[in-house]
C-alpha cells in the first residue's frame, strides 16, 4: 500500500483525525493545481531537528509553492546541517546539565552539537561582505542562499527562484553571528519593514491564494495579514498542536481568519490537530503521488 492509498482510505472515513488529513490532501492538492492560485507556506518550529529538511526542499525543487515564509531558527538550523553537522537522536530525560558540559543543545529529544556555531560564524563573516550589500532580508536570504551549500533549503530557494521570508532574522543563531560582525565595526543596513511590500504585491496581483500552514508563530501571522491585502485565501491548510482558547496565532482555527479578511469566506481550508512531523511527509507524499 502506497501513502496515498492510505490517506485515500482515510479519506473514507472522513471523521476525526484521519478525516482531516484526507481533506488536507485534498485542498493542497487543489492549490498546487489551481494556475491562477499562489502557495504560500508558513513554516515555524523544529522542523530541520525533526528530520523534516528534506521534505521542505523537495516541496521547493518541486514548485509545489511559490512563497516560503519561516523562521531564523530554521534556516539556522539548516546552515547547520549544509555546513555537514547534524542533529542526533536523544532523550528528553537527558541531563540537561551535562548535556552542557558535554557541548550538546537539545530540542526535546534531538541534539545539536554547540560547535556548528563556530562554523556557522566562520560561514557569515566569509561572505559578509556580499551580505552587506542587502537592502532589505530578502535581499539579505537571497545573497545567503546563493552562497549557501547545495541541498539547503536556502540554496533551494534561490535556486528556484522562490521568494524566502524572515521576518524575525534577529531572533536566531544567523541573527547572532550578523550581531558578531556588528561588534568588530562591519556595517549592514537592513530596511526590516520593505519586504512587507513585496508579499502584499504577490497577494495582491494573485488572481487566487493558498495558505499552507506548518506551525504558527510570526511566519503565519506575516501571511496572513498579506491575505488582508487580496479578497483572502481561498485555500487553507493548517497542521497544529496549539490550542485556540488562549487567543494566540498559532492556535487560531483557519475560520477565525474570515473575520479578519485573511480567509474567503467560500474558502475551501482544513486545521489538522496533529505533530508537523507526522503529518507533513504523509501529506507531501501523498499529494507527490498524485502529481506524479
Amino acid at each position: 500500500m502506497k501513502v496515498n492509498d492510505l490517506v485515500r482510505q482515510m479519506e473514507l472515513s472522513g471523521v476525526m483525525g484521519a478525516g482531516s488529513l484526507a481533506k488536507a490532501v485534498d485542498i493542497f492538492e487543489a492549490m498546487i493545481k489551481d494556475k491562477d492560485s499562489k502557495v504560500f507556506l508558513g513554516q515555524a518550529g523544529a522542523m530541520v531537528p525533526g528530520g523534516m529538511r528534506q521534505i521542505l526542499i523537495d516541496m521547493i525543487d518541486l514548485r509545489l509553492i511559490d512563497v516560503f515564509v519561516t523562521t531564523g531558527a530554521t534556516l539556522t538550523h539548516d546552515l547547520v546541517e549544509a555546513l555537514g553537522f547534524a542533529h542526533y537522536i536523544g532523550s528528553e530525560h537527558a541531563d540537561d546539565s551535562k548535556l552542557h558540559k558535554q557541548g550538546f543543545d537539545r530540542m526535546y529529544n534531538s541534539y545539536m552539537p554547540n560547535k556548528a556555531y563556530e562554523k556557522l560564524e566562520d560561514f557569515i563573516e566569509s561572505i559578509f561582505n556580499e551580505l552587506s550589500k542587502a537592502k532589505t532580508i530578502r535581499e539579505f536570504l537571497s545573497i545567503l542562499g546563493r552562497h549557501s551549500p547545495k541541498n539547503s533549503i536556502l540554496n533551494a530557494c534561490y535556486n528556484n527562484n522562490v521568494p524566502i521570508f524572515c521576518p524575525a532574522i534577529s531572533d536566531s543563531g544567523i541573527g547572532l553571528m550578523v550581531w558578531g560582525q556588528l561588534v568588530k565595526n562591519k556595517n549592514i543596513d537592513v530596511n526590516a519593514f520593505a519586504d512587507l511590500k513585496e508579499i502584499i504585491d504577490i497577494a495582491w496581483a494573485s488572481k487566487k491564494n493558498g495558505v499552507f500552514y506548518i506551525g504558527g508563530g510570526t511566519p503565519k501571522n506575516y501571511i496572513q495579514q498579506a491575505m488582508q491585502f487580496s479578497k483572502g485565501a481561498s485555500y487553507g491548510v493548517q497542521i497544529t498542536t496549539d490550542r485556540a482558547e488562549f487567543g494566540g496565532s498559532s492556535g487560531a482555527p483557519l475560520k477565525e481568519g474570515i473575520s479578519w479578511g485573511k480567509l474567503d469566506p467560500k474558502g475551501r481550508y482544513v486545521d489538522v490537530a496533529c505533530d508537523a512531523t507526522i503529518a507533513l511527509p504523509i501529506i507531501f507524499a501523498s499529494v507527490k503521488d498524485r502529481l506524479k
